[in-house]
């Protein structure tokens, strides 16, 4: 059977996730405290080097300070050089972490890239990593990477991207087979950008010619302008809320939305109204579904995630362990001008305000010590 783990078998994807998001969480704790470029390289390009695959402490795999001649200059050098069969196949060149990455600073590995026989080159400050290669003139470096690599902020295509350089999965065949597609999607990607923000005239205009067959006039290219506007965000939003709708059925089959599940019987609910669980006409807001992911995510090493169901009330969104209402796990109240969190690590649910979701990582201790309670507690 065709699987990704079976491409990879020695770096297994959901592993390498997990350890770029331990470094990602380590170094937002370190940043303070790295005051030089070599202190960048320790805390930060070295394990990510290492979560690749590479032994940093093996010559034959990657080497500090390579050499590189360049002309009559003997004796220059980059950072790193990661090998295979004795010859460079990446070369890293790394600057102070929160140093602006800009061109200017990749004029070393413009000379380096030229004199050697490696076809990848990385610019990082430790927490991003841009990756060139020689896409426009053989033997010379582009100035425009093929990816940007943002620590600090990744999905898991940029992982599937990046885990293209790892010991276990690289050939530079591939590579630049991919860095061929990337240039170009991030072309595509920057203009619907552009035009999901603001659609250009042209845009406007070739978008109303596939919809209308008359004569465009200025007032209906106004008009359209407008429409087109709205469209596009309403057609994102309406795909964004059907992919987290998907989300939330389990292999099963059966959904973990209290829209699309019975109510639990009353005496299950340990107080909770009856009007709570037979509400049919809410709508669960993209908001909450995505909170309630969050708290998955949080959770997956805890329980098994189909255990973890939202349950949609009038007054909040309940998440709770195994549907059932006598096991809490933490209430989002998103509904309001002011967000807060219900958690249930605590007799009786304590509230804590909330800014952004992004404050839900921050209460995962306390999440998983909800679940914990309920694992442990005796039936009475």
């Amino acid at each position: 059977m065709f699987t990704l783990y079976s491409i990879y078998p020695k770096i297994r994807f959901m592993e390498l996730i997990d350890q770029l998001s331990n470094l990602a969480s380590r170094a937002q704790k370190q940043i303070a405290h790295i005051q030089t470029e070599e202190a960048t390289k320790t805390a930060l390009v070295m394990p990510f080097i290492n979560a690749l695959g590479y032994n940093v402490f093996d010559p034959t795999e990657v080497v500090p300070e390579f050499i590189c001649d360049i002309g009559t200059k003997k004796g220059e050098k980059i950072d790193y050089a990661i090998m295979r069969d004795g010859k460079p196949i990446i070369l890293i060149e790394c600057k102070h972490v929160g140093s602006d990455l800009n061109i200017n600073h990749a004029s070393q590995l413009f000379r380096y890239f030229h004199v050697t026989e490696a076809r990848i080159a990385v610019l990082t400050n430790g927490l991003v990593y841009r990756l060139f290669t020689d896409l426009e003139q053989p033997n010379k470096m582009d100035e425009r990477p093929f990816l940007e690599f943002d620590l600090a902020s990744f999905t898991e295509n940029d992982v599937a991207e990046i885990k293209k350089l790892s010991k276990a999965a690289f050939n530079i065949e591939d590579m630049l087979f991919a860095a061929y597609n990337l240039k170009y999607m991030r072309a595509f990607k920057k203009y619907f950008e552009e035009q999901f923000a603001q659609p250009s005239a042209d845009f406007i205009n070739f978008i109303s010619k596939q919809v209308y067959e008359g004569v465009l006039t200025p007032k209906l290219k106004e008009q359209f302008s407008i429409l087109v506007h709205r469209s596009f965000h309403q057609f994102l939003n309406d795909k964004i809320a059907m992919r987290l709708r998907s989300a939330m059925i389990d292999t099963s089959g059966q959904s973990l939305l209290v829209n699309d599940v019975p109510a639990a019987p009353i005496a299950e609910t340990s107080g909770a109204s009856e009007a709570e669980g037979k509400d049919k006409d809410l709508e669960t807001t993209v908001e909450e579904t995505e909170g309630f992911m969050i708290v998955r995510a949080i959770l997956r090493k805890t329980v098994t995630v189909s255990r973890v169901v939202m349950r949609d009330v009038q007054s909040y969104c309940g998440i709770l362990l195994d549907d059932n209402n006598r096991k809490p796990i933490c209430r989002l109240h998103f509904n309001g001008s002011k967000k807060y969190v219900t958690l249930f690590d605590v007799e009786g649910g304590e509230r804590v305000d909330i800014v952004s979701l992004d404050d839900l990582y921050g209460m995962a201790s306390r999440i998983r010590a909800a679940v914990q309670k309920h694992e442990t507690k005796v039936p009475a």
